[in-house]
């Protein structure tokens, strides 16, 4: 929330004062017309990552249904775009051929693309429309491995998916510095540096953390928020969350017939069935008394993993008597239900800044590679605008509130990331007041909110981080009184 013109509204105008500035040149007005375009389509959010980082698994668990990977572009620098659409289709793009349609197989938890007859490695993009709920407000992109040995003659797999994606979820084992260095591309830009809003790291895989003991997520957890408190990686994203997509998407799309098999497995004695789950191989191909049978183990054993497989039979055998319980408690005990709510909070609720953050990027980058005359100007305007915009202060503070880096107390820490709008943007949720309340009532509510937080900014006894955090809570609070001022609710 800003005290005057939205950053959205700016970002516009800044589009058509760099279309004026480049109306002679076509590839630049088509450019910057597709930014324009981009301002009204669904939040984009590319999940990236190095190679068997878990991004296909990931992005399953967040839809709740198997339809990543498609097959066979694993190696072939190809985008995969997932959007909302009436009925599943699937479309394949490529540099110097028409766009052509593919065969989708159904599933029982979701769909396969059909590559056949295609030549994989021609192919840019595939766009993959699949109808849930997810998708609605967001389209997700499934990336190729992003390493810092891109192949020579292509653009590296980070540096598009920084151009073409709003937000970004950036897979890691461990946040080790190949994968900072990868992230610190998007900060050689004016926005890049300015406005670090737009990346959540996400540790990985967390089920293989500890050797695959039950107590790895716990592990995964202070790992993460070490990785938080790292100055480095602070200036390279919101957050920092863990998360088992494995774990996520088995929770999700377990069956009825997946729970009877886990219960039976459930009932084999422990210590029996823990020299099974020493190994893959010896769970698989062990004792044929073992029930349920090979096949099937082998079938669980890929849904699961063996860590999964001993958190599945340990929650069972502590209570989880019903699919629904064991279904919610893998979700929970995963990460993924933080991580949801982590990029609704930080993304998706957030979709008019980080859409204009893409604009203010483009624009930049357009202006550096093709100065002109005006250019430098323009490139003020972005600085400036930049220096101004108090949406991307908003989003800095809410992570650090979440991550209780400022040390305000709890009901403190609770009360500012409301009026930053951690609870909702508008009015009555900043507020914390009911939505049908009158214009007299938010005045008063946000006048006396701005008054409190103001005298925090000013009290010396108070760290500089704190009077800072503070600063961001009373200009939110302006901006509330100023949205009043002007007929807002």
């Amino acid at each position: 929330m800003t005290v005057g013109v939205r950053l959205e509204e700016t970002a516009w105008a800044l589009l058509h004062q760099a279309l004026q500035l480049y109306r002679d040149s076509p590839a630049a007005t088509d450019h910057l017309r597709h930014q324009l375009a981009r301002l009204e389509q669904p939040l984009l959010i590319a999940v990236a990552g190095p190679w068997r980082s878990g991004k296909s698994t990931l992005l399953n668990a967040i839809m709740g249904e198997e339809v990543a990977p498609v097959e066979g572009v694993d190696d072939s620098g190809c985008f995969t775009w997932y959007e909302d659409g009436s009925q599943p289709r699937a479309t394949a793009y490529s540099a110097d051929q028409p766009a052509q349609e593919l065969a989708i197989v159904k599933s029982p938890t979701g769909m396969r693309v059909d590559l056949v007859g295609q030549r994989v490695g021609e192919l840019r993009d595939i766009v993959v429309q699949w109808p849930t709920r997810t998708l609605r407000q967001v389209t997700l992109i499934d990336t190729p491995a992003a390493t810092s040995g891109d192949e020579p003659g292509r653009a590296p797999v980070m540096e598009r998916v920084l151009r073409d994606a709003d937000a970004v979820l950036y897979l890691t084992r461990d946040g080790r510095d190949s994968d900072l260095r990868l992230l610190e591309t998007g900060r050689e830009s004016a926005v890049g540096q300015a406005a670090p809003v737009n990346v959540i790291m996400v540790l990985s895989r967390v089920d293989e953390t500890g050797g695959g003991r039950i107590d790895g997520l716990l592990t995964a957890r202070r790992l993460a928020r070490r990785q938080q408190r790292d100055p480095r990686v602070d200036a390279l994203c919101v957050t920092v969350v863990p998360c088992s997509g494995l774990l996520g998407l088995a929770g999700r799309i377990l069956s009825e017939s997946d729970f009877a098999m886990l219960a039976e497995l459930a009932r084999v004695p422990r210590p029996e069935l823990e020299t099974h789950l020493l190994s893959a191989d010896r769970f698989v191909r062990g004792d044929a008394l073992l029930r349920p049978d090979a096949e099937v183990r082998a079938a669980l054993l890929d849904r699961l993993g063996l860590f999964g497989l001993r958190l599945a039979t340990t929650l069972i055998r502590a209570g989880c008597d019903s699919r629904a319980k064991l279904s919610a408690e893998l979700i929970r005990r995963s990460g993924l239900a933080e991580l949801r709510e982590t990029m609704h909070r930080s993304l998706i609720d957030r979709h008019d800044t980080l859409k204009a953050r893409s604009a203010l990027a483009a624009v930049e980058t357009l202006l550096r590679s093709e100065p002109r005359r005006g250019a430098d100007e323009l490139l003020g305007r972005v600085e400036q605008i930049l220096a101004g915009a108090h949406e991307f202060r908003e989003l800095r503070l809410l992570a650090a509130l979440r991550n209780t880096r400022l040390g305000f107390e709890a009901e403190l820490a609770a009360e500012a990331e409301r009026l930053v709008g951690g609870d909702g943007v508008g009015l009555a949720a900043r507020l914390g007041v009911e939505h049908d309340a009158t214009v007299e009532r938010l005045w008063e509510v946000a006048a006396d909110a701005q008054w409190r937080w103001r005298n925090r900014a000013e009290d010396p006894l108070l760290r500089l981080a704190q009077r800072r955090g503070a600063q961001v809570v009373a200009r939110s609070c302006e901006g509330m009184l100023a949205e009043l001022a002007g007929g807002g609710r």
